[in-house]
């Protein structure tokens, strides 16, 4: 313990058994941990979302890797689990993605899931992540805020999720791919109005790093003229819904009734109108028994 009183870990010491998820830079290498530099030298197994990137960090960074390198990618990390969860009761696994923190969007919640089910550590090593620092830099109210993933794809979806928004007192971040962007920001112009402010947040932490704040008619006019890079999109939340309470339980069977549970419809249809989550659950079994 040092006279501050805080306890200083040996940064060198060896890396525990167990699944490590670890953050690595998003660009700029310099934020590279030293935790993470010496669980890349340290460690015996490392899951990688692509192998030749790991490498190349590990070249980048001067570290001479001695683990057995591993693929760990959307399309195989559900077969890679059991490899991964033997190797963990014996030694150290480092689950990396090509940037940022893992699970977050990207590969590593199957393994990270089954750890926990099968009691083995977990532990993270934590670092470089684009919405934090998408949050930070956008200069919108974000001090609450849900995080969606990528958008969806279709228009019928993409429009059924901006709905689901529009009264979201909540930020929203999500992630967005370049050649689909400006049809995004259109349609949520559209659909959450032209003024609503939002962000648009490329190439974080890199040499060409930018962030556009603008009302979304504006963000969208902008984005036409094409936009490269990893983007990070923030929109800034809506304003209250004034509906009543019949209203909102409809809202909420619409959900039920197409799957969702009904106390994540409550939660819901709840954090964007003025019910209480217990008052839409109750009001809904009332309805529900009352048409029975």
């Amino acid at each position: 313990m040092n006279q501050d009183g805080v306890h200083n870990e040996n940064p060198h010491q060896r890396l525990p058994q167990g699944i490590i998820v670890a953050a690595t830079p998003l660009g700029n290498l310099a934020d590279a941990s030293p935790r993470l530099i010496d669980a890349l030298r340290d460690a015996e197994v490392i899951a990688a979302e692509d192998t030749r990137r790991v490498r190349n960090l590990a070249n980048a960074l001067g570290v001479e890797l001695r683990a057995k390198v591993v693929s760990n990618f959307d399309h195989n990390e559900a077969g890679r689990v059991d490899e991964l969860l033997r190797a963990a009761r014996n030694s150290s696994v480092l689950v990396v993605s090509d940037a940022g923190m893992p699970v977050v969007s990207d590969p590593g919640h199957n393994v990270v899931a089954a750890a926990h089910e099968a009691g083995i550590a977990v532990t993270a090593i934590p670092g470089p992540s684009a919405v934090p620092t998408a949050l930070a830099l956008c200069g919108l109210q974000v001090g609450k805020f849900i995080f969606d993933g990528f958008a969806p794809r279709k228009d019928g979806a993409r429009r059924s999720w901006l709905e689901s928004l529009r009264h979201e007192q909540r930020a929203v971040c999500f992630f967005e791919s370049p050649h689909r962007l400006a049809d995004t920001l259109r349609l949520a112009a559209e659909v959450l109005g032209a003024q609503r402010r939002g962000a648009v947040c490329r190439e974080l932490t890199k040499l060409y790093e930018e962030v556009k704040q603008a009302p979304l008619s504006e963000l969208a006019q902008w984005a036409e003229n094409g936009v490269k890079g990893e983007i990070t999109v923030v929109i800034e939340g809506g304003e209250q819904a004034e509906i009543s309470v019949d209203e909102a339980v409809c809202r909420v069977a619409e959900l039920v009734d197409g799957g969702m549970r009904l106390k994540a419809a409550c939660k819901q249809i709840g954090a964007w109108t003025a019910h209480s989550n217990r008052e839409l659950y109750d009001a809904y079994l009332r309805a529900r028994e009352e048409n029975d």
